[in-house]
């Protein structure tokens, strides 16, 4: 098995284009990570947010879900804020999904490793960034 390399190139192209993000792991928990860097996503990046977390909370004005296959799309990259442990289930369901919502991409955030998850969401034709903080890559890359 082959370990991810981050494509730059792959990185550039999903935080610059305006694009539909599910934010897994997003509540209103304003402590969380996951929440700061939503809100980069949309104020920054314009990026339009879709909340999915257990409780299916509405978070940043946005709509929530329980899980992605309640998203009724489109939703272009899912940004996976769960633990590493559980991120290969969210993975599965981004594949699952892919066709009926459009989902061209996983992204797994800084700390959050599964190579297998990976290899899984590569062989279906997802783009896919691991280990990496949108909140970190974009002033990198001055966007």
């Amino acid at each position: 098995m082959s370990t991810h390399v981050n494509d730059p190139e792959t990185v550039r192209r999903l935080l610059a284009t305006p694009a539909t993000w599910a934010v897994v792991g997003l509540s209103q928990n304003t402590a969380r990570a996951a929440y700061g860097v939503a809100q980069f996503l949309g104020d920054r990046l314009g990026m339009t947010i879709v909340p999915v977390n257990p409780r299916g909370e509405d978070t940043l004005g946005a709509i929530g879900y329980k899980k992605l296959a309640d998203v009724p799309g489109p939703v272009d990259v899912v940004d996976c804020f769960v633990n590493s442990r559980r991120v290969g289930e969210v993975v599965d369901d981004a594949i699952a999904e892919k066709e009926r919502l459009g989902i061209r991409a996983v992204w797994l955030q800084l700390g959050v490793i599964d190579e297998e998850a990976a290899e899984r969401a590569k062989a279906a034709g997802l783009d896919v960034v691991m280990d990496t903080c949108p909140a970190i890559e974009a002033p990198r890359l001055g966007l």
